[in-house]
């Protein structure tokens, strides 16, 4: 009896965590797809990495400036949408890749995220 109700309590825990991720993963895919920097910097970790195209990878970057960074690439890139192509959890770390659709050029995306209490952060952020 012990183990039926240790096995339901896990099961439910694991399908909680699991609904929290898709909600925050789908407001994520949301944000990008509609070129929303700010709503998309919304799930930033405190701290985070970014690698944006043609220039070095910033380790620990503030979640201020790299809103600020996201908002200058997504205007001057005029992004305007997002296609996911592949999305998985290992670990409890989540990635996610698609493709980020700019005006004149479109940018592969990557993004690691992690649960922090409640709620999906991301962690690092890779565009080529």
């Amino acid at each position: 009896m012990k183990k039926i109700i240790f096995l339901l309590f896990v099961s439910i825990s694991l399908s909680a965590f699991s609904a929290v991720g898709d909600t925050d993963s789908d407001e994520i895919v949301n944000a990008l797809k509609q070129g929303n920097a700010e709503q998309f910097s919304h799930f930033f970790d405190n701290f985070i990495d970014l690698k944006l195209p043609d220039k070095d990878e910033i380790k620990n970057l503030g979640k201020t400036q790299a809103g600020v960074t996201m908002k200058s690439f997504f205007d001057a890139n005029n992004v305007k949408g997002f296609e996911l192509t592949s999305q998985r959890e290992m670990s409890g770390t989540m990635y996610m890749a698609g493709k980020l659709f700019g005006s004149a050029k479109n940018y592969n995306i990557t993004l690691m995220m992690k649960t922090k209490g409640d709620r999906l952060t991301i962690i690092t952020i890779r565009l080529n």
